[in-house]
């Protein structure tokens, strides 16, 4: 094994990536909550979402939210990390790509929070494990 390999590998743990999404209900009052963590693995060209809406979170902060829209942001981001059709122009990025495109800052209802890294031994896990320790 590389020295530079070593560098990205530790015990048979991968470096992954992740970041939290965010809904912000009303952009110009900067309230938000977790609703969503986005995952990837460059060395298993892996990307990967798991979302919850806390509706009572999201009335809480806007009685008046368009919550029907913001399920459809959290589908529309699960189905760039699914990648293919449901990717939409995304579809033939590769994970990697995908992953950056959707950590790109926005001012919209739902935002990505900062990338964060971790080791890992199976970045499928990552994604459920992360939902339950930083969303739900």
């Amino acid at each position: 094994m590389s020295e530079r390999t070593l560098g990205t590998r530790a015990r048979g743990k991968d470096v992954f990536e992740y970041a939290l999404l965010r809904v912000v209900p009303r952009v110009e009052r900067g309230e938000c909550f977790n609703a969503g963590v986005l995952v990837y693995c460059r060395a298993r060209s892996f990307v990967a979402t798991r979302t919850h809406l806390d509706e009572a979170k999201l009335l809480a902060l806007d009685p008046a939210a368009d919550v029907a829209g913001v399920r459809a942001a959290l589908r529309a981001v699960e189905g760039v990390c699914t990648g293919g059709e449901a990717a939409g122009q995304a579809a033939r990025d590769d994970a990697g790509r995908r992953f950056r495109w959707l950590v790109a800052p926005r001012s919209t209802v739902l935002q990505p929070g900062p990338v964060h890294t971790g080791l890992t031994a199976d970045p499928a896990v990552e994604p459920e494990r992360l939902l339950d320790l930083l969303v739900r």
